[in-house]
């Protein structure tokens, strides 16, 4: 399947873009992303680094659940993260995204728009997604809609069909799995049929591009199920790697972060 071309997309107001201030690991450099929605009027932001990458790579990290953009900017345990995608110049998108929105339509309607801004106004020229937990269930949705703006994607202890993992989370201890499925349920309007056809199950044969997936098998906030699911169907297909953890936490897959995004650029030149 070949990717369509739909990159004119573009917001009816031009977002505003200004300094962001000193962040940990990245001084100078970061700057914030304000903009409106089009598809609701809802005012959201991101934080982004332009990047000199030679060869113009632009890395989206989508937060988790319970975070937002500056995830990725003040966590200490992303601290080597941070370095790394500092020593390769990459740019870096990092947005709120409606909170705990789980990839609904209206947010991948402003990350497509969100990505075409960052790739026109930074002249990013290849896109990777790359995020864990809730932001790599949200990469693997977007790229599933809008494969023409995801060059690779990797999506670490992911979600892969929110309809069942919602259903899951009802019959788990940990609170946070509650929690995790009230959003869900808030985000989609505990519409059940929109969380199988939105999901990525649904629209795996867009998944075109290369695609990194890795779960922990003890995962206790997101089963190893949703992971193994998705790779049954992409199995053979061109770019796909699919990892386990073996006794590995919800957190495990992280550790793979810098390996995988230098697979990911090593792969697409």
């Amino acid at each position: 399947m070949k990717k369509t071309q739909n990159c004119e997309s573009t917001f009816r107001r031009t977002p505003t873009v200004a300094d962001a201030g000193s962040f940990d690991r990245f001084p100078q450099g970061v700057v914030r992303i304000t903009y409106r929605s089009d598809a609701d009027g809802l005012e959201d932001r991101a934080l982004a680094v332009p990047g000199a990458h030679p060869l113009g790579i632009g890395i989206v990290v989508l937060h988790g659940h319970g975070s937002g953009g500056d995830q990725l900017f003040t966590w200490k345990q992303l601290g080597n993260d941070r370095d790394f995608l500092r020593r390769l110049r990459c740019g870096v998108l990092s947005p709120d995204l409606r909170g705990n929105a789980w990839m609904c339509p209206e947010a991948v309607e402003d990350l497509a728009k969100l990505i075409t801004f960052a790739k026109k106004r930074f002249k990013w020229r290849k896109v990777i997604l790359a995020s864990g937990s809730m932001g790599g269930t949200g990469g693997l949705i977007f790229a599933s809609h809008h494969p023409e703006l995801a060059d690779a994607v990797i999506a670490l202890g992911a979600a892969t069909d929110l309809a069942s993992y919602v259903s899951w989370c009802g019959r788990q201890k940990p609170e946070v799995c509650g929690r995790i499925a009230e959003a869900i349920r808030t985000a989609y309007k505990n519409d059940r049929e929109l969380m199988k056809t939105h999901s990525t199950l649904a629209r795996w044969k867009n998944l075109t591009m290369p695609v990194w997936l890795c779960h922990g098998a003890a995962d206790e906030i997101i089963p190893v199920s949703q992971s193994r699911r998705l790779a049954g169907k992409m199995a053979e297909s061109p770019g796909f790697v699919y990892r386990e953890v073996w006794r590995g936490d919800h957190d495990s897959p992280m550790l793979s972060f810098t390996e995988c995004v230098s697979q990911a650029i090593f792969t697409l030149f």
